[in-house]
């Protein structure tokens, strides 16, 4: 794997992690989520940026394999092009089943 696509990986890592942070001490709940603007936004903006990150991975490898990447990138796009479109419980599916399932496989390409 070359840098270009490493740093990308890192990209999506941190990013992931931020996320995380944002629920750090209190409890992950949808309605909290849903009713906080701020917090809303906030993700939105790091699915931004994990969305900008697979897409330089695939145009610097287009073989390169992350389960559901092309899904990944065409987040990035409804979020930035169809914000009006973006729903509090498909944003919240992805917080709480993708990306625990994405930073395992980031984390397993960084290692190897």
């Amino acid at each position: 794997m070359n840098e270009k696509v490493l740093k990308s990986l890192y990209d999506i890592k941190f990013a992931i992690e931020e996320i995380d942070s944002f629920f750090v001490g209190r409890e992950m709940r949808f309605e909290e989520y849903a009713n906080n603007v701020l917090l809303k936004r906030a993700v939105e903006r790091v699915l931004e940026i994990i969305g900008e990150a697979m897409n330089r991975i695939l145009k610097e490898d287009q073989e390169f394999y992350i389960e559901n990447a092309r899904r990944i990138v065409g987040l990035r796009n409804q979020i930035i092009h169809g914000y009006d479109t973006v729903s509090d419980e498909n944003i919240w599916g992805i917080i709480m089943v993708h990306l625990p399932k994405l930073k395992g496989e980031v984390d397993r390409l960084i290692e190897s």
